[in-house]
C-alpha cells in the first residue's frame, strides 16, 4: 500500500506487504523487505536496506549518502524506529532493536537493544513479552536458599546464605553444589563507565556464574527465544548462565565489581560474537 502522496523512486525495491504513508520519500538506493511500514514524512535516501517486519516512524531520516566509508545503512528484521529518529551514517541496526523517538544513531546498535538520546546510548533491551521488567534479587531475598528458574532456558537465579554479624557479614557457596559446576578460572569486571555495555556474546561449551560482589549491574540473558533482565545488586545472589546463552552486562554502578566464575580455561574459539551464528547454533 503506497499513499498517492508518497514519493517512491522507480529504482527503489519494495517487498511484499509494505505500507508507505503520505509524505514519505523513498530514494533509488533503498531496499525494503517484506511487511515494512514507513510512516508519514519519513525520508529514506542513500544506500539503505530495511529488513522484514521493520517500522520506520513518522519523520524519521535514513540518509547515509554523505558517508563515504563504504557499505550501506542496514536495518535488520523486526526493528522499530520511532518518530523523528535519525541515522545518517553507514551502520547496522541489528534485529529486534528499538530506536526511540528523536534519537540520533552514530554507531551500530546490537540485537534487541533499546537506544535513546543524541548520540544514541543503550537504555535497555527488549525482553520476552511475559517478563517486561528486570528481575531483582530483592524478590528472592525473602525466599529460602536455593536456585530459582527463569524464563530463559537453563538460566537460574541463586540465593545464598546471608549471615549478618557486627564483626562483618558473610555469604558462602559451594562449587558443584550451590554453584552448578567446578570453575577453572575467574575474572572480575570493575571500573566500567555507566554508559558502556559488556558481554554481547555467547559461549559454545563454557558455563558462567555471575555475582556482583559490590555495587550493582544488570544482566540480560537470551536463549534465542526468551530474554530476561536481572539486576544483580546483592553479594548473596548469583546468576547461572549455561553454554549457548547470549549474555549482556550493562547499567554498571560506579562502584560495581562483577565476579564471574567460568567452567573452562580461556579460549578465543569458545566465543560466539555474531548473534545470527548464535541463533543458528541454538536451533
Amino acid at each position: 500500500m503506497i499513499s498517492p502522496h508518497a514519493c517512491v523512486d522507480p529504482a527503489a525495491r519494495i517487498g511484499a506487504g509494505c505500507q508507505i504513508a503520505a509524505g514519505a520519500v523513498i530514494g533509488p538506493e533503498v531496499l525494503l523487505g517484506d511487511n515494512v511500514r514507513v510512516g508519514p514524512g519519513a525520508l529514506l535516501t542513500g544506500p539503505c536496506c530495511i529488513g522484514n517486519d521493520s517500522t520506520v516512524g513518522a519523520g524519521c531520516i535514513l540518509d547515509a549518502g554523505a558517508d563515504t566509508t563504504g557499505g550501506e545503512l542496514v536495518i535488520e528484521t523486526d526493528v522499530q524506529l520511532l518518530a523523528g529518529a535519525t541515522i545518517a551514517t553507514r551502520v547496522t541496526v541489528a534485529r529486534g532493536a528499538r530506536i526511540m523517538a528523536g534519537t540520533v544513531v552514530l554507531r551500530s546498535v546490537p540485537p534487541h537493544a533499546i537506544v535513546a538520546g543524541n548520540p544514541a546510548q543503550i537504555t535497555g533491551y527488549t525482553l520476552s513479552a511475559d517478563r517486561p521488567e528486570a528481575a531483582s534479587p530483592a524478590t528472592t531475598r525473602e525466599r529460602e536458599i536455593g536456585a530459582y528458574p527463569t524464563t530463559v532456558r537453563g538460566v537460574t537465579l541463586h540465593r545464598f546464605p546471608r549471615i549478618l554479624d557486627l564483626r562483618g557479614n558473610l555469604t558462602v557457596g559451594e562449587f558443584d553444589r550451590s554453584v552448578p559446576f567446578e570453575p577453572k578460572r575467574y575474572f572480575m569486571v570493575f571500573g566500567v563507565p555507566n554508559a558502556e555495555v559488556r558481554g554481547e556474546h555467547a559461549h559454545r561449551t563454557c558455563k558462567q556464574f555471575l555475582i556482583c560482589v559490590h555495587g550493582s549491574c544488570s544482566v540480560v540473558a537470551d536463549d534465542g527465544v526468551n530474554r530476561e533482565e536481572f539486576l544483580l545488586d546483592d553479594a548473596a545472589t548469583g546468576l547461572y548462565l549455561p553454554a549457548l546463552t547470549w549474555g549482556v552486562q550493562y547499567k554498571y554502578s560506579r562502584d560495581a565489581v562483577l565476579l564471574v566464575f567460568a567452567s573452562e580455561y580461556y579460549d578465543s574459539a569458545e566465543y560466539i560474537r555474531d548473534y545470527a551464528e548464535f541463533l543458528a547454533l541454538r536451533q
